[in-house]
């Protein structure tokens, strides 16, 4: 029984409860203001998506919502919940870090690398600031659009042919579309429509049709092709005489032509007094537009040339047969249109009888002009005796903004960014000489006029959210200049950002700035765990030599520098992991939202890797420099201690 007892025994504790308990609240104390403080920055660095409006507005306010309660749980638990389950579960005895294997391996890469970099000083610097000035130009370089353009697996062809076309012929050219498309090897199913719906919303006049295209999955495409190839290959087939092909997708469609109006991704509103005219400044606007590259399915939205059939009535010749107007209009109305005769009812439902006459006695003017009227004196007249049946040209759709009349000059961009697309058009107007007549002006819309709003929330709120993020950091460690410390690490985090963005081939756009702004959240979280383990250390030292430039020497600066950064170099690498083995996974999906997704982790991930090299290697530099400073000048070390 003795060897029983032996192993139930328990050894004596190596620290009293008392004495734990003290140094768990101490640790917490350190720690807990600076993450409290990193929480109240990111929510803070979020503020520009609950600015944004429109279509940009009701895509992120999700993410910014769901991110931002988040966090204020998170800024609470750190500072209740936390201590206590640290309480609860660390007790016993604990390896120190360098007896973890992996960590050990780390500090024994990082240990060197950190020494160079403090001996190398002026390089390291001169490094980080070259890498930083590169990336403006390679900003400037790349493309600008609104939003990534997000993939719906489907085509919308949206075909315009003359405003004259008739039934027969709209029925025709739909049928061989449809033929052709379905044709394509991809396309698995194929519907048009032309005209418009029995709905209020729907103002499609019988010149423009629509085919929605259901493509197959990716898996059965021929090898190498893409959606891009698939789009120009029918554009090839469907070059159809009097027909202006447009392509786009259903979804985004419906969206900008509820928002702005335009079917396509951009278009010049021409305003003015005459739709004479407006016709005439759209198709000079159309002849500047031309040959902009990147500019594809351009056509103007016609505004003349509809046909509206005439029957004029001649007075005298009516009081020669003894008929009035409302005779011939009386005999028109139900010849042509129809008159209501009665209802016929069917369960529930009443359905309105009318009669008219057929279609081969209405489908041409000789037709109509044949049509007999009921004469008290001489019995049937012809339409012809007593009217002028004719065609005059005419609006085949009058569209009005603002009480004004309005034509328009709709194209897509394909091939190139939306942004430098439409600036490079808008150059070519402005020096078009004799473009708009007095009194008539021009407004750019569609997606443009979402990106120009988008990129005018963001300049002006960015500023303003970086002086916020400064005030936090100096409430969290009551200096300026520790709080410039942390701060730094936010342009080089956009180096990353910037490089990451331009290997992978994507164009600023809104998607890509909520990136940036999340990126800038994490790059000042990880700053502040690494500066507040840098003041950590240099109060060990001032505890084992005093304060002082007697006795500190730099060699003991930067000893003292070197255990702080790297004997706590397992926080810091946890805070950058856990946010990248988050993201990565994104980078190779590849289902339905990705081409979205991408461009806000694209600019996270490349900032994460560079803000946490900076932060490793030149915060610890810079740390060091202001200390040594610190010691010339004042002949003593500025301590912040943590206070509550």
């Amino acid at each position: 029984m003795h060897w029983l007892k032996k192993i139930f025994k328990r050894s004596p504790e190596w620290i009293t409860e008392e004495e734990r308990l003290k140094i768990i609240e101490q640790s917490s104390k350190q720690v807990s203001r600076g993450v409290f403080f990193a929480t109240i920055i990111i929510i803070t660095s979020f503020l520009p998506v609950f600015m944004l409006t429109g279509q940009e507005g009701k895509l992120f306010h999700p993410l910014a919502y769901t991110k931002t309660f988040i966090m204020i749980m998170d800024a609470f638990l750190v500072i209740t919940l936390a201590p206590v389950l640290i309480s609860f579960f660390m007790k016993g005895k604990f390896r120190p870090d360098n007896a973890n294997p992996v960590n050990r391996v780390l500090e024994k890469i990082y240990e060197p690398v950190i020494r160079g970099v403090l001996k190398w000083r002026k390089t390291t610097i001169a490094i980080n600031v070259i890498a930083l000035v590169i990336t403006i130009p390679l900003l400037r370089s790349l493309g600008s659009e609104f939003m990534p353009p997000l993939d719906e697996q489907s085509i919308l062809f949206m075909p315009v042919t003359l405003p004259d076309v008739s039934n027969a012929e709209v029925k025709r050219i739909l049928q061989v579309q449809d033929k052709i498309i379905k044709s394509v090897p991809e396309v698995d199913k194929v519907l048009g429509k032309a005209g418009r719906a029995s709905t209020a919303t729907d103002n499609s006049p019988i010149s423009m049709i629509e085919t929605i295209i259901m493509l197959k999955p990716k898996a059965k495409w021929r090898k190498g092709i893409t959606k891009k190839d698939i789009i120009d290959e029918l554009d090839a087939r469907l070059q159809i005489p009097g027909v202006v092909n447009g392509w786009t997708q259903p979804i985004i469609n419906r969206i900008n032509m509820l928002a702005t109006g335009i079917r396509t991704d951009v278009g010049v509103k021409v305003y003015g007094q005459d739709l004479d005219t407006i016709s005439v400044v759209s198709e000079r606007v159309k002849k500047a537009l031309e040959g902009t590259t990147g500019i594809a399915d351009l056509y103007v939205e016609p505004v003349t040339g509809g046909k509206y059939l005439s029957i004029d009535v001649r007075r005298e010749e009516l009081s020669r047969y003894g008929l009035n107007v409302d005779d011939v209009n009386q005999t028109v109305e139900t010849a042509l249109g129809g008159a209501p005769i009665g209802t016929t009812i069917e369960g529930r439902q009443r359905f309105p009888i009318s009669v008219r006459l057929a279609q081969e006695y209405r489908n041409s003017i000789e037709q109509i002009k044949r049509i007999p009227v009921i004469s008290p004196g001489f019995g049937e007249v012809p339409l012809s005796a007593v009217a002028d049946v004719k065609f005059e040209d005419g609006p085949p759709m009058i569209t009005s903004d603002n009480a004004m009349l309005r034509g328009a000059v709709l194209f897509n961009v394909r091939g190139r960014d939306l942004g430098s697309t439409v600036n490079e058009a808008i150059g070519k107007m402005s020096h078009a000489k004799g473009l708009l007549p007095k009194g008539y002006y021009l407004e750019w819309s569609g997606q443009y006029e979402n990106l120009i709003r988008g990129q005018q929330t963001l300049m002006w709120i960015a500023p303003v959210v970086l002086v916020i993020i400064f005030f936090s950091l100096y409430f969290a460690f009551h200096s300026i200049r520790e709080a410039f410390l942390s701060l730094i690490t936010v342009p080089f985090a956009l180096i990353g950002g910037a490089y990451m963005i331009y290997f992978w081939g994507v164009n600023l756009s809104v998607a890509v700035a909520v990136g940036f702004i999340a990126l800038f959240g994490i790059a000042v979280e990880t700053g502040i765990v690494m500066v507040i383990y840098l003041n950590d250390a240099m109060q060990q030292l001032v505890k084992e030599k005093g304060n002082s430039s007697a006795t500190i020497t730099r060699e003991d600066l930067r000893q003292a520098v070197i255990n702080g950064a790297a004997k706590r170099l397992r926080p810091k690498l946890m805070t950058v992991c856990v946010s990248l083995f988050g993201l990565v996974p994104v980078l190779w999906a590849t289902s339905v939202g990705t081409d979205l997704m991408q461009p806000i982790v694209l600019p996270m991930i490349g900032g994460v890797l560079t803000s946490s090299t900076h932060i490793l290697l030149v915060t610890p530099l810079i740390f060091l420099l202001t200390k040594e400073y610190e010691l010339r000048k004042y002949g003593k070390l500025e301590i912040h201690e943590i206070h509550h």
